[in-house]
């Protein structure tokens, strides 16, 4: 089976823009856990619920807070993609 590079490079750019658009609010919920887990240690409280509901509250503040950019740069990546299309951006068809 032949790959083509094109191909290659679509898969290559998708996986960067989707590590580009999660790692903040990864980055959120690792430190908001990490800040928990110090906390938890400290006060020798061992509760689940402790660390999950202020990681998932962080992390979609973050997500919301963060929403403009990461929709510019799914916009980008689209226009990227269909300016790789065969007859380049707005090709297809006459309407």
């Amino acid at each position: 089976m032949y790959i083509d590079d094109t191909t290659v490079e679509i898969v290559r750019q998708s996986l960067i823009v989707a590590l580009k658009i999660s790692a903040p609010i990864l980055v959120a919920g690792i430190l908001i856990g990490l800040a928990i887990s110090v906390l938890q240690s400290i006060t020798q409280i061992q509760e689940q619920t402790l660390t999950i509901v202020p990681k998932i509250f962080v992390m979609t503040i973050v997500a919301i807070l963060l929403l403009p950019w990461i929709v510019l740069r799914i916009a980008e990546f689209t226009v990227d993609m269909f300016s790789l299309a065969p007859g380049g951006a707005g090709a297809g068809g006459g309407m």
